[in-house]
């Protein structure tokens, strides 16, 4: 049986932005993203991009699910993933009420 991997990954694009997705080959799909394959993807008219951060799966669906939830993170809860503060996380996904 085929042993796959799976990697969500972040990249930082030449505009300042920050790129969420999901591949099975991370290598080709960040050289993907820097030659500007896709003329319609986010990344296209962002370059260039840095790859910063990946994380890796063994499922397809864990991969999607990680995707997803870090899409809505907010840029400084991104960063504080991207720099391992992991400790930061929690605060950084509390909602701020104001009196």
């Amino acid at each position: 049986m085929k042993n796959h991997q799976y990697y969500v990954y972040i990249l930082l694009c030449g505009d300042g932005s920050y790129y969420t997705g999901v591949t099975n080959n991370l290598e080709r799909r960040t050289k993907q993203h820097l030659e500007g394959y896709d003329e319609e993807s986010y990344t296209h008219n962002r370059q260039p991009t840095e790859l910063v951060y990946y994380e890796l799966f063994k499922y397809i669906h864990q991969a999607i699910i990680r995707e997803k939830q870090v899409k809505k993170w907010s840029r400084a809860k991104k960063e504080a993933l991207i720099s391992n503060n992991k400790d930061l996380l929690p605060l950084l996904a509390r909602k701020k009420f104001y009196t």
